[in-house]
């Protein structure tokens, strides 16, 4: 029987997540695996219902101050510039981080943060999506599920995820701007792919696309192989938006340095796991 708890958050009469069988979801499902193919995320419209919508814009937004905030400087990798390349190499290019994290376990379970992220409905959904057995919540307790706030008139820099991909939900808007830009598979697991990346950071590459999300949407993207970043917002009001991370792998974490920096803390298990990192590529975080 579907979980009410998470269900009564999800549009199902446009998204039957609690009815397998149905041909509208076969339908959606067969759209969001032909979107991933051809340009590596999905946008699934109005996926929130709008009453459910206003209940998680005010959790985050209550949950906003919480967010960690530093001005200090990061490679799109996450972590210090590695001075075994040439200055002009994605690898030494950084830029200032602007945007802020709210921590995962600082969000409660009884949030519909929650409920959305550990639904089983909706790990299935995404499983069939990907075309895999099941997929995994992230190891990570800080990265796992998080509130990501650009305030007016900053950025999110361009950088990779340390997860392979990752759903998220606008909850609000910025007044102007805030755009989503990411160019879709840019790297591999077997290949960084250094020159490609290196034309998009000089603005020297047409390949990025532009998603314009609007609240309660549903988006599912390869962020660990797409380079991405939310554009410049404007006006006065924050950019909040619920990041909700999975795995083909169980029990993965993020590294403790880029966890420090995007937290400012990490914790014990983030350290134990960097002496047995479960990683299915070698790829720079």
């Amino acid at each position: 029987m579907p979980s009410p708890s998470s269900l009564k958050w999800i549009n199902i009469e446009k998204y039957p997540l609690g009815t397998p069988d149905a041909p509208a979801l076969k339908a959606t499902i067969d759209d969001v695996r032909a979107q991933l193919q051809a340009r590596g995320c999905a946008v699934l419209s109005n996926f929130i219902r709008p009453e459910a919508l206003q209940a998680m814009a005010a959790e985050a937004a209550a949950l906003a101050p919480q967010a960690y905030f530093t001005q200090a400087q990061a490679t799109v990798y996450g972590g210090e510039p590695d001075t075994n390349f040439s200055e002009d190499h994605p690898r030494r290019y950084m830029a200032k981080r602007q945007n802020g994290f709210v921590a995962g376990d600082y969000i409660a379970m009884s949030t519909g943060l929650r409920q959305i992220y550990h639904s089983a409905e909706l790990k299935g959904f995404l499983a069939s999506c990907m075309e895999v057995d099941q997929i995994h919540e992230f190891g990570d307790p800080l990265a796992q599920l998080v509130v990501n706030v650009v305030r007016p008139n900053h950025t999110h820099i361009w950088h990779f995820d340390s997860n392979e991909f990752a759903v998220t939900v606008l909850t609000q808007p910025a007044e102007a701007g805030g755009e989503f830009e990411y160019v879709p598979n840019i790297r591999s697991a077997n290949h960084e792919n250094y020159d490609a990346i290196q034309q998009v950071l000089e603005g020297r590459s047409d390949t990025a696309h532009l998603i314009d999300l609007r609240p309660g949407d549903l988006q599912i993207f390869f962020g660990r192989y797409s380079l991405h970043r939310v554009r410049p917002t404007r006006g006065t009001r924050d950019r909040h938006t619920a990041v909700l991370s999975y795995s083909k792998q169980a029990g993965m974490l993020g590294k403790p340095e880029k966890t420090a920096k995007i937290f400012g803390r990490k914790l014990t298990s983030h350290d134990a796991a960097e002496n047995l990192r479960m990683r299915d590529d070698q790829l720079t975080d």
